[in-house]
C-alpha cells in the first residue's frame, strides 16, 4: 500500500493508495506524528512520499526515520517532461497536478485549476510535457488582500449567492471577489479551447466545486488530483 503525505499553504493531507485508488484520506492543520500513525495502523505500508511547499519542519524529523519516504522534489524522476525555463523554481504542487491530468487523460491537452491559497492554472500537452501557466491570489487571498491593504474594509466570507452588483460594502466586496475570479476562469478557458478544441480542463483545489458550480464551461471537478499524482510518482519510482 501506497502511504502520501502533502503538506501544503493551508493544510495538511494524508492518504493511503491501493492498485491506484485511494482508499483512506484525511485533511488536518497540523503535522502531528501520532495521528499520521493512528491514520496508518492496520495498514501494511509498502512505499511513502513525502511532498511539502514549506521548508522542512523538524517535527518532520521523526516521520522521516519512521517511514523512509520518497522526498518529492525538484530533482525527482517524473513520468512527464518539465519544459518551465525555471524547473527549480516550479512548485511541486504544480507538478504533481500535471502528473495525475497526464496520466488519466492521455493524448489530450489538459488545462488544470488549483484553487487553493493562489490560483494556478496549468498546461499539460498530449506528448507529456508541462508547457507552464499562470499563478494569481486565491480567492481567500483576494479576500483577506483587501481587509490588509485598506483601514475600512471588512473581512468577508465567501457565499453561495451570486451578486452581479453589491448594494452593500460587503455585497461589494463579495461581487468583486468571486465574480471577478468567475469571469477570470471562465474567460481563460474560453481563449484556451478556441486554439484548443478537444482540450480537458479538470478544477481540482480546496474551492474547486465552489467554481465547478459557478463557471459556464464544461469541466471535470477532482479534489483529489494532486494525491493520485503523488501516488504515481511514488509508483514510477519504484
Amino acid at each position: 500500500m501506497n502511504f502520501i503525505v502533502d503538506i501544503g499553504n493551508t493544510a495538511i493531507k494524508f492518504s493511503l493508495f491501493e492498485n491506484k485508488k485511494m482508499i483512506k484520506f484525511k485533511k488536518t492543520n497540523n503535522f502531528c506524528l501520532n495521528e499520521i500513525l493512528d491514520f496508518t495502523k492496520n495498514n501494511q505500508i509498502d512505499k511513502t512520499i513525502f511532498s511539502s511547499v514549506k521548508k522542512t519542519q523538524k517535527n518532520t524529523y521523526k516521520f522521516m526515520s519512521l517511514y523512509n519516504p520518497l522526498i518529492f522534489d525538484n530533482n525527482t524522476p517524473l513520468p512527464i517532461k518539465i519544459k518551465y525555463l525555471t524547473p527549480e523554481t516550479l512548485g511541486v504542487d504544480r507538478i504533481a497536478n500535471a502528473v495525475a491530468a497526464s496520466c488519466q487523460y492521455q493524448n489530450k491537452k489538459t488545462l488544470i485549476f488549483d484553487f487553493g491559497t493562489c490560483l494556478t492554472i496549468d498546461v499539460v500537452n498530449d506528448n507529456k510535457e508541462f508547457l507552464g501557466g499562470r499563478i494569481s491570489p486565491g480567492l481567500i487571498m483576494r479576500y483577506k488582500s483587501l481587509n490588509y491593504y485598506t483601514d475600512l474594509l471588512p473581512l468577508c466570507d465567501i457565499i453561495d449567492d451570486r451578486i452581479f452588483i453589491g448594494n452593500t460594502t460587503n455585497s461589494s466586496i463579495n461581487s468583486g471577489v468571486q465574480e471577478g475570479m468567475i469571469s477570470e476562469v471562465d474567460s481563460f478557458i474560453d481563449d484556451f479551447r478556441k486554439e484548443n478544441r478537444n482540450s480537458n480542463v479538470i478544477f481540482t483545489g480546496g474551492d474547486c466545486f465552489f467554481f465547478e458550480k459557478a463557471v459556464k464551461n464544461s469541466i471535470f471537478a477532482n479534489p483529489y488530483l494532486q494525491m493520485e499524482g503523488l501516488n504515481e510518482i511514488l509508483d514510477y519510482n519504484e
